[in-house]
Parts: structure tokens; sequence; C-alpha cells
């Protein structure tokens, strides 16, 4: 049965600029997601491995890893899991799609969207 938002529910956040990792926590957790947070790729590779992860929101632009970079290898360790690259560049959108689930323009979208768009993945995965 797919998971929807309650405490069971864990989405780990990937994002090397820590006020954007403040500001999801803040908003998944008052919605009722239990975060946990990673400020790396090879950071939030290590968390996936080692946590209950239901979904992952993630940077694209990581010194080390990039987002596509990472989610190929979450995708390949648990294919199932939703995972959504958040960008400021909207040239990234075919590279995105092809190993995430979603990919959404960081500063365009309103914080209830986001919630919106995990609660779907999160059902229909």
């Amino acid at each position: 049965m797919p998971k929807t938002e309650d405490k069971s529910t864990t989405v780990l956040c990937i994002d090397d600029e820590e006020p954007g990792l403040k500001v999801r926590k803040i908003l998944l957790e008052s919605a009722g997601h239990r975060v946990i947070t990673a400020r790396s790729g090879g950071e939030g590779i290590r968390m996936f491995q080692s946590e209950p992860v239901d979904a992952v929101i993630l940077d694209y632009w990581m010194s080390g890893m990039n987002g596509v970079a990472v989610a190929r290898e979450l995708k390949r360790l648990r294919p199932s899991t939703p995972i959504i690259i958040l960008s400021a560049y909207g040239t990234l959108l075919d590279e995105a799609l092809g190993v995430a689930d979603l990919w959404i323009r960081k500063g365009e979208e309103d914080p209830q969207y986001l919630l919106a768009k995990i609660k779907e993945l999160l059902e229909s995965h």
C-alpha cells in the first residue's frame, strides 16, 4: 500500500546549501513528514542506503556530484523511490527527467505545490 503524509513517511533532502535544506525540512515536517538531510551527493547516497527513505528531493547544482548523477545512483539502488530534482536553471529538464520522477524550477513553485507533488509521487509508488 502506498504511503501518504504521515510520520512514517521519510523524505531525504540533499543540498549543499544549508538555507535551502532548512527551509525544505521545516516545510516537509510541517506537513507531517520525517525529514533527513545531507549536505552532499555522497552523503545523501550513504544515508539513502542506511535509512528507510520513501522519497528524495535534491538540488541539481552541488559541489562534487550533481543532482542527476546522484539521482542515477539512487535509482540504481532503489528504482521505485520517487526523486524530485530542484534547479534554478530551466535547461536541465530533459536530463533531469531521464532519471528523476519530477523536475521543479527553484523559486517558481509554491511550497504547497512541492507538498502536493510529493504526496502524488508517494501515492503512485
